[in-house]
């Protein structure tokens, strides 16, 4: 079922279209000042459904008041991803927006091959989480460490990932560069940046995100999302 915008918003919940460029709490800063919220107010307190990266676009369900009791729901929801995937290129981040740390040049993979390659995601596989996400280990966010230059110090903790379903709706190629673009559902907890480097292995090559936008959290569609500046 899809939810219109107006319903969302009068139930408390608000569906954001996140452009690229800004952090989710920057959405949340954005609409605490269009409401004119004071501090400890029960419009004040928002909360959001999912971090989105700043280089990623699309889908973010935003709760203030007492729908933010149902945020933890919405978590655990499925999500649908639409990505491109730069072959040849591996970044500290997983995104085109961290540094290079690995490049080296692309054979030219059949398109069979590289079907098979993204066909081989589907199913669950327990994998090391990005260093550059918020998952914490002894208090602290793994990009904290990260930041500090101290990853090695820690036990990077795996997680188990699902991809129910991926399409590879093109592939683009430009003077022996690929960049694969994919469709992808999964499970809640899921890193695409991490799945994009999965289908790097299978290849035998490198990979990074180089663009993302999620576009559906459950029964949430981001063509029922309201645009912000």
């Amino acid at each position: 079922m899809e939810h219109s915008k107006e319903n969302s918003e009068t139930e408390g919940i608000v569906l954001i279209d996140k452009p690229s460029g800004i952090t989710s709490f920057d959405v949340i800063r954005k609409l605490r000042k269009e409401s004119g919220a004071k501090p400890k107010t029960d419009a004040w307190r928002m909360g959001h459904a999912g971090t989105l990266d700043p280089l990623a676009t699309g889908l973010l369900i935003v709760a203030s008041g007492k729908e933010t009791k149902k945020l933890k729901e919405y978590i655990k929801l499925p999500k649908t991803y639409e990505a491109e995937i730069l072959l040849g290129t591996e970044t500290d981040t997983g995104d085109i927006d961290g540094t290079v740390v690995a490049k080296r040049d692309v054979p030219h993979f059949s398109e069979k091959t590289i079907a098979d390659a993204v066909n081989a995601m589907i199913g669950a596989r327990t994998v090391p989480v990005p260093v550059y996400s918020a998952v914490k280990v002894g208090g602290k966010k793994l990009y904290e460490y990260a930041h500090a230059g101290e990853e090695s110090s820690i036990e990077i903790p795996r997680k188990t990932m699902e991809v129910t379903g991926i399409t590879l709706n093109k592939i683009s190629r430009d003077n022996g560069v690929i960049v694969l673009t994919v469709t992808m559902d999964v499970s809640s907890g899921t890193y695409v940046r991490t799945i994009a480097g999965e289908i790097g292995k299978e290849l035998g090559v490198p990979a990074t995100v180089t663009k993302l936008r999620r576009t559906r959290i459950g029964p949430f569609d981001v063509k029922s999302a309201r645009k912000i500046q």
